[in-house]
């Protein structure tokens, strides 16, 4: 019945099919742009390092203190200091020095000439705008799965949901949620069958990430999120594309309003 009432509105509001299916292809165009623009960038400044970052010296330090700034070990504005850091690391001052100019390329921190190098970090207004933009390369990247995905893939997101679950009952479990919120998703993005989004939607994972936990430490919040998730994948088993995008759409935008209503809250 409610599904019927928007599509009621959504018929008054375009006025003919023609119309909505003009909308919808503007919407399929705006994702494509968006995933796009942004892995243009990201092969730009990551260039031909990507492949062995990992394995690289420069490549760990660089996770590592990207990755403390995420969570927000380091508070914004924070100095980061190139002998304290390598002390810290283990490792000499010039990884260091190489990874926060990387760093510097990613926006996460800034450096200025005799003053050093100080966390810029992720702010309220970039998390809102990924969160914004990951919305919509959601909903793609389900409708996309719900096309491609494996029976393989349909297990393995059963059996996260079903840990979440188990997790949600158990208090000392529940710290557990954003690893397997994580996994959900990590898991619906392979099945889409998109290299580019998948990598695109990862690299929004760690910017928000410490918005990630603070949203899944709220037990009620954790709660609706597992069952949007068991929506999802119930939409992508019966193979049905639009419902799939439209629930996964609504997930990333209901963590939104869960961290306006925090941040109001203060």
């Amino acid at each position: 019945m409610v599904y019927q009432e928007k599509d009621e509105l959504k018929s008054v509001k375009y006025g003919s099919q023609k119309n909505v299916n003009k909308t919808k292809e503007d919407r399929v165009d705006k994702y494509c742009m968006i995933v796009y623009n942004y892995t243009k960038i990201q092969y730009i400044l990551e260039a031909h390092m990507e492949e062995h970052q990992d394995q690289s010296l420069r490549g760990q330090v660089f996770n590592k203190i990207r990755s403390d700034i995420l969570s927000g070990r380091y508070a914004q504005g924070e100095e980061l200091k190139e002998a304290t850091l390598g002390e810290e690391i283990g490792v000499s001052r010039t990884p260091v020095r190489e990874a926060l100019r990387q760093l510097e390329l990613e926006g996460l921190v800034e450096i200025v000439p005799n003053k050093g190098a100080h966390v810029t970090g992720i702010s309220h207004e970039d998390v809102r705008d990924i969160y914004q933009m990951r919305s919509y390369l959601e909903g793609l990247a389900a409708r996309w799965a719900a096309e491609r995905i494996s029976d393989e893939d349909i297990n393995e997101m059963e059996e996260v949901i079903l840990l979440a679950e188990f997790s949600l009952k158990k208090a000392s479990k529940q710290d557990q949620m954003v690893r397997f919120d994580n996994e959900f998703h990590q898991i619906m993005y392979r099945a889409a069958g998109s290299r580019m989004m998948e990598h695109v939607l990862r690299d929004f994972h760690r910017y928000v990430q410490l918005a990630r936990i603070t949203s899944m430490k709220d037990l009620d919040r954790a709660t609706k999120s597992v069952e949007e998730h068991k929506a999802i994948l119930e939409a992508i088993k019966n193979r049905d594309g639009d419902l799939a995008e439209k629930l996964a759409n609504e997930h990333i935008l209901h963590v939104i309003e869960n961290l306006a209503l925090e941040d109001s809250s203060k």
